[in-house]
């Protein structure tokens, strides 16, 4: 393609799913020099509209020979202009996914600011560390580093938890700095943050800048300019969105706790951010290195075999003196009831964190669910209360006194009488930090209990106040969700305490097993992680199922050598790629509908060209009704990743959608709703 600015017209990547965001214009007497890259104004129906040059060409296709070709506008967010590489990168994004490349664009473009305000750093002391690499560390530090730090390389570290994977990752980081370049090191979640930054300050000797949603809009568009211009080496540290940051020196991306559902991307375009970093990584030519205790089974099967392209290093015992956890299982069948003064915890758990506490250690306790119940229902007439834009029961938030909507916003008074017969009997039913923090202080009334979820830790601030709190030896008992189950080290824990993830086991989704499998296993890990011998102790109602035996066993590929036939029957990931089309509309009848028109288009197309793809569905999602708008799925599979984008490419340019009718490409989901 020609980039010669005397060419007659231009593609344009503009804000909008009109054509899959790619819209042609002509330069004009104003835009002449205009490149590739350059962020331009563009007119669109009667509006003016953002738009991103992808590239120049002289002759019409005859489809668009029909249209008025209206000239781009000036060039806008000079500083904000695209390379070669990003525009590279963003076109792959868009035909990977199916997402309009302007809207992709324009999602994750920083913040236009009139006055920002100048970027602060923090800058690292270089301090050495008080411990020395083991062998094993030592070893897979050289054969990275003999693989090339100046070329692509793709590396899993599967470290069970507490094995010193990040003093591998600073050794790497380290050398790639010494050489000049800037390392990109992702995150599943903010909460992980203030850790790594003072873990990585206290023995780097480089500017170390955050990127996520707590940081200012001014922050963002100064660290999106500095890594753009600047040829001094750095780390930034971010969540999934810094993947697209324009750091023109980048020498390794490092992606820690890389099975982490976090780094999908639900709305929007449903990227994750862990394929991107080895794509990003083959385009810059730079090494990328995946750590988990747990990796996906997906991450698992490519790494295990020692490609050519991939290698596998395993760390199968803690650094140091930390040894892994006594798992036991703790059976309520029969054994729990409604009526006991501690429940939902058995008497049993109440004792061994009362033997805890009397050593003075301190005690996690986990469960994956907000709130003080997970719904209510009148004792007399059997009356419940649902959210009125949700097909969901609304959660019970006692110390707030309100039901509350886990999708939407919708909030309500928490009843004392049933609206439908006057009872004032209400029965709660489930249970979540809420309840449990009122158990155990009843349990302990001497000690302090906390917790540690989305509804208490709302900012920045509070996370690192709730963890210092934690770290002084100020709180006795945390309680939590899965803030709690990812990268931290807690020196007084040797105990925790595993509820509610029986019903996790029974979701319909072919991954439900392994995110058991994985949050059990990340739970556990925050115990004993300083020498002490430690105890893990999970409730169940279901103690035969081999999740936990292989969470108890401690066996490095158990679960994985288990999990991959049962997946190759099924014919699911790793063996066949999935996307899951969603059909949304405020209108039941519409999108029931569509989705069977759709699906017989679909079967028309696969009965004679597509033969590869397997249709299923049309069907309800999961939470059928959300905020108002209903939706139905439909899954396509196929061993031939080709076969499946080439249906959905031939669907998107022949398939008339109902304007009522929003339509979602997953591919690669990583939960089927």
């Amino acid at each position: 393609m020609s980039t010669d600015v005397k060419s007659q017209f231009c593609h344009v990547a503009v804000n909008t799913p009109l054509n899959k965001g790619v819209l042609t214009y002509r330069p004009n007497v104003e835009s002449l020099e205009i490149v590739p890259g350059d962020i331009v104004s563009v007119p669109l129906g009667k509006r003016t509209e953002k738009g991103c040059v992808l590239d120049f060409f002289d002759e019409l296709p005859e489809a668009d020979k029909k249209y008025d070709i209206k000239p781009v506008g000036k060039i806008i967010e000079e500083d904000l202009k695209l390379s070669p590489s990003q525009i590279t990168f963003y076109k792959w994004i868009s035909d990977y996914y199916h997402y309009p490349i302007g809207q992709l664009i324009f999602d994750t473009l920083p913040k236009q600011l009139k006055r920002p305000r100048e970027l602060s750093v923090l800058r690292g002391r270089n301090e050495p560390l008080d411990f020395k690499l083991n062998e094993k560390q030592i070893e897979i530090v050289r054969n990275i580093e003999q693989r090339g730090l100046d070329n692509f390389s793709q590396s899993l570290v599967h470290g069970v938890t507490g094995s010193g994977k990040s003093v591998i990752y600073l050794e790497l980081i380290k050398k790639v700095l010494a050489s000049g370049k800037s390392v990109l090191f992702l995150l599943p979640e903010i909460n992980l943050t203030p850790q790594f930054v003072s873990f990585f300050e206290s023995h780097l000797d480089c500017g170390i800048y955050s990127y996520n949603s707590s940081i200012s809009n001014s922050d963002k568009l100064g660290l999106w300019k500095l890594v753009k211009s600047s040829d001094s080496a750095k780390l930034i540290i971010g969540v999934r969105s810094s993947i697209f940051l324009p750091i023109n020196n980048l020498g390794l991306i490092i992606v820690d706790e890389e099975h982490d559902n976090s780094f999908k991307q639900e709305d929007r375009c449903p990227y994750n951010a862990r394929d991107l970093s080895i794509k990003k990584a083959h385009l810059e030519n730079v090494p990328v290195i995946l750590g988990s205790a747990t990796p996906c089974v997906e991450t698992w099967f490519r790494y295990k075999d020692n490609s050519k392209t991939s290698e596998y290093y395993e760390l199968k015992e803690r650094a140091g003196e930390g040894e892994l956890p006594e798992v036991q299982l703790v059976d309520c069948r029969g054994t729990v009831s409604y009526t006991d003064d501690f429940w939902p915890i058995h008497n049993d758990s109440i004792e061994k964190i009362k033997l805890a506490l009397e050593k003075e250690e301190q005690v996690l306790v986990f469960v994956n669910k907000l709130g003080f119940a997970n719904f209510i229902q009148c004792h007399s007439c059997g009356h419940s209360f649902d959210c009125p834009n949700c097909h969901t029961s609304l959660r019970v938030f006692k110390r707030k006194n309100k039901l509350s909507c886990h999708i939407c916003d919708y909030n309500d008074v928490l009843p004392e009488i049933c609206p439908e017969c006057g009872n004032m009997n209400m029965l709660s039913k489930g249970f979540g930090t809420e309840r449990l923090k009122e158990v155990l202080e009843l349990a302990f009334p001497k000690k302090k209990v906390e917790r540690f979820d989305r509804d208490e830790i709302s900012t920045m601030t509070k996370l690192q106040e709730r963890l210092d709190e934690f770290h002084r030896g100020d709180i006795d008992i945390l309680v939590g969700t899965q803030m709690l189950s990812k990268g931290h080290n807690f020196k007084k824990v040797n105990l925790v305490l595993i509820l509610g993830v029986d019903n996790q086991l029974n979701y319909p989704d072919h991954r439900a097993n392994e995110r058991v499998y994985q949050l059990l296993t990340q739970v556990s890990g925050r115990s004993g992680r300083f020498g002490d011998r430690s105890h893990v102790v999970i409730q169940t109602l279901a103690p035969e199922n081999d999740v936990f035996s292989h969470v108890k066993n401690h066996s490095f590929d158990e679960f994985y050598e288990s999990e991959v036939p049962i997946r190759k029957i099924c014919d699911v990931s790793p063996f066949s790629k999935i996307v899951m089309i969603y059909l949304t509309s405020k209108f039941q009848d519409k999108v029931t509908s569509e989705s069977q028109k759709l699906v017989q288009a679909i079967n028309h197309l696969v009965q004679k060209t597509f033969k590869d793809v397997q249709v299923l569905g049309p069907r309800p999602a999961v939470i059928e009704k959300k905020v108002n708008k209903f939706t139905w799925s439909i899954m396509l599979k196929s061993s031939d990743l080709n076969q499946l984008h080439n249906l959905i490419n031939t669907l998107e340019s022949n398939h008339k959608f109902h304007y009522s009718i929003s339509t979602k490409f997953d591919v690669d989901p990583y939960h089927i709703h």
